[in-house]
């Protein structure tokens, strides 16, 4: 597939950083066009800044003015009808200056500031089209690199499930098949979503999800403390994220304990920022594990924020007294806040054998 742009693409050029770029290489050009003339006098230099910045700061405007329209054309239509535009603006202010500095029009000057603001539009434009055309491959790019580190995640996600499911198959099919049945809603949720992100909620959603499979298997030795505040309408997270956080914080903080423990999930915004804090029980030195696996989820979430977000987004862990911390960070993209509240009620072990009890046996209530 193409990653050409085929829509007509002009800059934002009312911005003050856009004018102040402007006025300054209109007057690299005069400066161009005054030695190249053989004269350079003070007045000349005067007369032919003028010139050009009245050319210059016209074009921007008129083209800023018609911005909305012009991008809605094709390429070459949009292109054809800038150049036209400057080159009218040019013809314009070359007869008004003419008129007032001399009693005859000079076509011959007329046609010389004709060609020169052809050939600077000519490059302009074919410039504007060329930073398209990469901001287009780079996007591509960027969203072939989010899917390859996505892809990596998911494998990493679906084999510990079907280990799980594994060990419950022998001591009760029945609930091994529950179980089953939500893995499938969970993939099939995520195998759904259109882009790489997903609302926060169903995020959260996916990790209650997890936790539910892994207490079957753990049973009361994973507590859950769930601190969530309501979130912002409309806030995303990419896929995948807080559940290979969750599932680190499961295998390495709780299945290595006899009595287990309890994981905390904290959940808050400020301002502009998404804070996300996970905390587990730190095992004895004896019982810690260095898995690469682990490494590898926490490398590739990292690496995910960064294509995102870039230095906005920060993911840490590490020890803090008793207990092992991981906070993650993203900077907030939201609507207005929504009065839709979260369920922020902890999901202990009675609570979810009470929930496949009934799926299970629809008649006990």
């Amino acid at each position: 597939m193409s990653n050409r742009p085929t829509q007509f693409v002009v800059p934002d050029l009312c911005n003050v950083t856009a004018v102040s770029l402007l006025v300054l290489v209109g007057q690299l050009l005069a400066l161009v066009l005054l030695f190249a003339g053989g004269s350079t006098t003070w007045v000349r230099f005067a007369l032919t800044s003028l010139f050009v910045q009245w050319v210059t700061l016209t074009s921007a405007g008129i083209l800023c003015w018609t911005r909305r329209w012009l991008t809605r054309l094709r390429l070459v239509n949009g292109s054809m009808l800038a150049f036209a535009i400057v080159m009218v603006v040019t013809l314009s202010v070359g007869l008004v200056s003419e008129l007032l500095l001399s009693v005859s029009v000079s076509w011959v000057t007329i046609g010389g500031q004709l060609v020169i603001s052809g050939i600077i539009t000519g490059l302009a434009l074919r410039y504007f089209y060329v930073q398209e055309q990469l901001r287009a491959q780079e996007q591509s790019e960027l969203q072939s690199r989010i899917q390859a580190l996505q892809s990596r995640i998911r494998p990493h996600f679906l084999f510990n499930s079907m280990n799980i499911i594994a060990s419950l198959i022998a001591t009760d099919p029945d609930t091994a098949e529950s179980v089953v049945e939500d893995l499938a809603e969970l993939f099939r949720a995520s195998l759904n979503d259109a882009g790489n992100q997903v609302q926060l909620k169903d995020e959260l959603d996916l990790c209650e999800r997890y936790v539910r499979i892994e207490a079957l298997r753990l049973g009361d030795r994973l507590q859950m403390d769930w601190d969530i505040e309501t979130p912002p309408k409309g806030v995303k997270i990419p896929l995948l994220t807080l559940q290979p956080l969750l599932e680190n914080a499961i295998y390495h903080g709780i299945q290595p304990l006899p009595d287990g423990g309890t994981i905390s999930l904290k959940l808050w915004f400020e301002e502009d920022t998404v804070n996300v804090r996970i905390e587990n029980p730190l095992p004895p030195p004896s019982g810690r594990k260095q898995s690469a696996g682990n490494k590898m989820a926490i490398a590739n979430i990292r690496s995910r924020l960064q294509v995102l977000f870039g230095t906005r987004a920060m993911l840490t862990s590490g020890v803090e007294g008793n207990a092992y911390v991981t906070a993650l960070h993203y900077p907030l993209t939201q609507e207005p806040l929504t009065e839709e509240p979260l369920n922020q009620e902890p999901l202990h072990q009675e609570a979810v054998n009470q929930e496949y009890q009934k799926r299970l046996h629809p008649e006990v209530r």
